[in-house]
């Protein structure tokens, strides 16, 4: 059961210490080994607790058998989060049963340690009793979340109105780390009373879990009562801060409910809209309050159910994937020169998704590692069988920035090359413009590999980002594309019209080629033709499609004419 980490640490040696602080103190030490699913605690809980060992595996299902019924879903979403990277401190009061079957109040807290990897390993904290009704915060002197749980019980009788203020401090990890836990105790009281000594008579406030707190107020007031609650808390804490001449120096954000707008105003559900109004506030800069709408939160689930199925098609081999292909033409030959791949998403469950919707989800949670490999594999079969019949076609890949930073894809660039055997410059390589800075070390490592393997680069969606040719000379591609929306300003305005065109003689002028999107008619096809791009792509060529489909329209009569030649030859 040893499970190194980059600490050194294991599950054995855990217990060992924990066997060994046993006897000098009444709270219980634990190791939760995530991993390997293995739980173990200090074995007077054994005494207490109906446990049959201090060590066991199914944990979840475990301690479903232990925690009092009505605490076990939060439980069990706290567990959740913290698998999943959402939480890194676990910090949590609810009931485990004892051996008599009597609801006992703890509270228990952790810390995550990861792996090599960056994945949370093990949690590795202390349980101690709080008797059978919760007491008050040790640090701060607040009331804690079962006070404020049965405050809210008292008031749901009728429609409640006011709201809840649910406070943070930013960034409390590093004040943690970097101060130690003595001064970031100290913050957690200062912070408590720079609230408290702001609050209006019926407000009360609460300690939530390690850094947040709320504050409730059901009085008919509307939720700017909120927002100037929080401006007066920020200026009790700038006054502590001038105070200590600097030394202290942090800032909070808040997420701020108005009761009349929740339909379900239960416990669970205040905590869930009140802790999404807090998280919208930290996401950004921090340093400010948000007040929670439907209409945001709604994005917010239909953000998260479709990265939940997206997560699901990964793990069925991209079920629900698929590489369309849209030709690239040389603009003097007006012959397909190229392919472009496009990445598309369908299910039972969501339908059809835009790509504008569902590539920031794979990028945000890194599945677009994993899906890129799908993309490129894909390429190379489809550019592997066109070359069969024309010798020096390419197909372009789109390649994300979280590719680059978090995966080794020049590697997997070059074994695909072999696998299928492609010859360097076989895949062009397209990344998006505003989506990489040249002054980062992996984004300038994989361009000079990429040059260095000869691998051709192109920058899509040039006119939308960075956009000077400083940029470009560092980064060498081969061809850049001017993305759609610069060719519609171009095609409606001189003044644009110009640009462009001074941009197609610049680009020549360092020997690159120029590829031109968006081009949908004839009219603009000849417009355009006038600046003398190197390369056309839009919809007057062709609509992305299905490998099948561009093979009939685009390779089948070259498979003719190749077979045509070949029994001529026979002959």
């Amino acid at each position: 059961m040893v499970l190194e980490g980059k600490t050194g640490l294991s599950v054995e040696k855990f217990r060992q210490f924990i066997d060994i602080m046993t006897p000098s103190m009444d709270d219980y030490l634990y190791v939760y080994d995530m991993p390997g699913d293995c739980y173990c605690i200090s074995e007077n809980a054994l005494k207490r607790f109906p446990l049959k060992e201090n060590c066991f595996y199914n944990v979840v299902e475990e301690l479903e058998k232990l925690v009092y019924p009505a605490d076990f879903a939060a439980l069990n979403e706290e567990i959740g989060q913290i698998g999943r990277k959402e939480k890194h401190f676990h910090n949590m009061q609810y009931r485990w049963v004892d051996q008599e079957g009597k609801a006992i109040w703890i509270n228990c807290r952790g810390s995550v340690i990861d792996d090599e990897n960056g994945e949370p390993k093990f949690l590795v904290g202390c349980i101690n009793e709080i008797g059978t009704s919760q007491k008050a915060d040790n640090i701060t002197g607040l009331l804690g979340e079962t006070s404020l749980k049965a405050e809210l019980g008292e008031h749901q009788r009728e429609q409640m109105c006011g709201f809840m203020l649910r406070v943070g401090i930013d960034n409390f990890k590093e004040i943690n780390e970097n101060r130690g836990m003595e001064y970031g105790n100290m913050i957690l009281r200062r912070t408590a009373s720079c609230i408290e000594n702001v609050l209006k008579p019926g407000q009360k406030l609460y300690r939530v879990v390690a850094d947040e707190f709320a504050v409730l107020d059901f009085t008919p007031c509307s939720v700017e009562e909120a927002v100037m609650l929080y401006n007066d808390i920020r200026e009790e804490i700038k006054h502590f801060i001038e105070e200590t001449c600097y030394d202290t120096f942090y800032t909070i954000s808040a997420g701020a409910l108005d009761f009349g707008i929740v339909e379900k105003q239960s416990y669970s559900e205040i905590m869930k809209l009140s802790e999404f109004a807090l998280n919208e506030a930290k996401n950004g800069e921090k340093n400010k309050i948000y007040l929670f709408e439907n209409e945001d939160y709604d994005r917010f689930q239909r953000k998260r159910a479709l990265l939940k199925r997206l997560r699901k098609a990964v793990n069925e081999d991209c079920k629900g994937f698929v590489v369309n292909f849209q030709p690239i033409v040389h603009i003097d030959e007006q012959s397909v020169y190229s392919a472009e791949t496009l990445l598309r998403f369908d299910s039972e469950e969501t339908g059809p998704l835009s790509p504008l919707e569902f590539i920031p989800l794979l990028e945000e949670s890194g599945l677009i590692i994993p899906v890129g490999r799908f993309v490129m594999r894909k390429a190379m079969e489809a550019c592997s069988r066109i070359r069969r019949f024309i010798p020096n076609f390419r197909v372009s890949v789109n390649v994300s920035y979280v590719q680059v930073l978090k995966s080794n894809i020049l590697k997997e660039l070059l074994e695909g090359e072999r696998q299928y055997g492609l010859a360097p410059g076989a895949i062009v390589v397209e990344l998006t413009e505003s989506g990489f800075l040249e002054t980062n070390e992996s984004f300038i490592g994989f361009c000079s590999g990429l040059q260095q393997h000869g691998i051709p680069l192109a920058l899509d969606d040039f006119g939308t980002g960075y956009s000077n040719f400083h940029y470009l000379y560092n980064v060498k591609p081969s061809t850049i594309k001017i993305d759609r929306s610069f060719t519609m300003k171009a095609l409606q305005n001189a003044y644009e019209y110009n640009l462009l065109r001074h941009m197609v003689e610049m680009t020549h002028s360092i020997q690159l080629k120029l590829c031109i999107e968006g081009i949908e008619t004839q009219e603009e096809l000849n417009r355009i033709s006038e600046i003398n791009p190197d390369y056309i792509q839009g919809y007057f060529f062709g609509r992305p499609c299905d490998f099948e489909s561009f093979w009939k329209e685009y390779v089948a009569k070259a498979e003719v004419a190749v077979a045509e030649v070949c029994e001529n030859g026979a002959d």
